[in-house]
Parts: C-alpha cells; sequence; structure tokens
C-alpha cells in the first residue's frame, strides 16, 4: 500500500486571538482526487496556504509526501505543483515564455526543459497558442496555462486553489478531464479547495469545511447517504408555527431555514400528501429533492451552504 500523500494531525491556526482551523486531522491518499469544500470563512485558504508552504505551522503536524512540514519545506516544494486562485502569469509573456521561466525555478534547461513545454502544451491544447502574449487569451485558456506552470517539473500532489473560478461550463468540464488525465496517467495526487457543490461533488473524497472545523469527510455518495432520507422544503405564512406542529403531529425532526420549513424522510413523495392532508390551508408550495451536498452541510451545521455568515477572522 501506498504511504498517504498527506497526513494532516491536530492542525490548528490562529490570526491573532481569531482562529482559522480548529484541530484538524485526516489523511489524503495517493493518487485521488481530494476536494476541501467550504463556503468563503470555512478555513480553506488558510490552510491552502499551510499545505503550500506559503505560511508555517503554528500547532499539530502535517506531513506531504512523507515530508514533514514543518522541518522538510524545500523537499516539499520540489514535489508539489500549485496553482493559486489569483492569476500566476505575466501578461506581457507568451505562453512559452511564462514556461520557460517556470522551468527555470525548477532549475531545468536545455532539451529536458524543451522537452516538458513540448509536452505541456500539446497535454493541454497549447501548442497552437505557445507564442501569444498571456494577456491576449480567454479565462479558460489562461487556466491552463497555469496548469502547465503547475506540472512543469511533474509533480507528485498537485495543489489548486479555486480552480474553476472565472471559468464558463465548458471550461470547466476540460479542466476536470484534464485532472482526470493527470491522476490516471501520472499518478498524481490532486488536491483542491472549493465553494462550489457541483465541483466538491466530482472529487473521489471530500471533506467538509465550517468555521475552520471539519465537519464530514467520505465520498460524496457516503455523504449524501448520511442525511436522514429526501428533502422537503415547504412555504408557509408561519413557518415557525407549522415547524412545530409537524413536530407534536409526526415526532420527527423539522427545522426552520430561510424562512421555508425543512424536514428530512425516506420516501418522501409519500410525505408530501400527508402534509398536505394535515394542513390544508397552510401549505403555500412544497418541493422535494434527493440529498445534496448542502443537505449534508445543513445537517451538519443547521445553516445554509451560502448564508452562513463568515466568522470574524476565518479565511
Amino acid at each position: 500500500m501506498l504511504p498517504s500523500a498527506i497526513d494532516i494531525s491536530h492542525l490548528a491556526h490562529h490570526y491573532g486571538p481569531r482562529q482559522a482551523i480548529a484541530d484538524l486531522s485526516l489523511s489524503i491518499d495517493s493518487g485521488e482526487i481530494f476536494a476541501f469544500l467550504g463556503p468563503n470563512g470555512g478555513g480553506k485558504t488558510t490552510l491552502f496556504r499551510i499545505l503550500s508552504t506559503l505560511i508555517p505551522l503554528q500547532t499539530g503536524r502535517v506531513t506531504v509526501l512523507s515530508f514533514d512540514l514543518a522541518h522538510d519545506q524545500q523537499k516539499v516544494r520540489q514535489r508539489i505543483g500549485v496553482v493559486f486562485q489569483a492569476p500566476s502569469l505575466d501578461k506581457k509573456l507568451t505562453v512559452l515564455e511564462n514556461l520557460r521561466h517556470q522551468g527555470h525555478l525548477y532549475g531545468l534547461s536545455g532539451r529536458e526543459l524543451k522537452g516538458r513545454q513540448d509536452e505541456m502544451l500539446s497535454r493541454l491544447g497549447l501548442t497552437d497558442r505557445a507564442g501569444e502574449r498571456c494577456e491576449t487569451l480567454s479565462g479558460g485558456l489562461r487556466r491552463r496555462v497555469e496548469l502547465a506552470k503547475g506540472m512543469l517539473h511533474r509533480p507528485r500532489l498537485l495543489l489548486l486553489d479555486e480552480p474553476s473560478t472565472g471559468l464558463d461550463p465548458g471550461a470547466r468540464a476540460d479542466l476536470w478531464s484534464y485532472l482526470a488525465e493527470v491522476r490516471e496517467r501520472d499518478g498524481v495526487t490532486v488536491v483542491l479547495t472549493t465553494h462550489l457543490l457541483e465541483e466538491a461533488d466530482r472529487a473521489d473524497r471530500l471533506a467538509i469545511l465550517h468555521a475552520g472545523s471539519l465537519v464530514a469527510l467520505g465520498t460524496p455518495a457516503e455523504l449524501r447517504a448520511t442525511v436522514g432520507g429526501d428533502s422537503i422544503t415547504i412555504a408557509t405564512a408561519d413557518p415557525a408555527a407549522l415547524a412545530e406542529a409537524i413536530r407534536q403531529r409526526f415526532s420527527c425532526e423539522v427545522s426552520v431555514l430561510d424562512g421555508s420549513v425543512r424536514l428530512e424522510q425516506p420516501q418522501g413523495h409519500e410525505w408530501i400528501a400527508r402534509l398536505v392532508e394535515a394542513f390544508p390551508g397552510q401549505i403555500e408550495s412544497v418541493t422535494l429533492g434527493k440529498p445534496t451536498l448542502e443537505d449534508v452541510f445543513i445537517d451538519r451545521t443547521g445553516h445554509r451552504f451560502w448564508t452562513e455568515p463568515a466568522p470574524a477572522g476565518a479565511k
């Protein structure tokens, strides 16, 4: 069995008195595509900065590719590829010039560098764009160049911070096709942060972060299966009163979120008729849905994914 690509044990990080990560422990297997999912303020950015060696460890222990992150930062940097959320391209340089300078940073030159450049240009469909300045490229093409830079030195671990930011659906699909190829063809472990539910759903496994804490860990299917059934959302004039009435009538868990009554039940379609019959005139509309990752987030935190305010100091 291959060693884990990343092992995190009791990691905590503070900005002054403000806690950004709280006692985080988990392992990421070699060769998997792993996502850290959370809303803004969940702690993803801080965690990405720690894993990419941009900020030092404060509390806990982290190993990356079997190297201790606190003591072997240079060895870690040599073996990881990083694609930041903010563009790192020199827009005035051509695609090829950006790759060439990236190669020099990793000690590549001559035939080896040229071979790596040609390989990445070909794999990412950039060969015919090699001589174009990056400022003339679309957002999707610029993201491809960022990936080419991150993979040029053939890292064993690829870290991506919000990789789909600014991309249209077609460019996102291209990005995920490439990530799957990198994993299958090169055995590269891919770790990304995202606030996009549909993006996290494509990962092999994911960790859901909330206010710096780990609230869920597993495959998308495993996490959705932890929700108590189909999600039922009810619009009503008095959600608090209806929620209490449903609790009393059916002895089940009910919550009020964003002015709507919400409950989870197996065979949710059968419940719609029961609810409408039990409370005639009080129900304006009913929405039924299969469990989603947002339902998992709500189940673990009591908040909707997008409406939870970021705690002060979390990043």
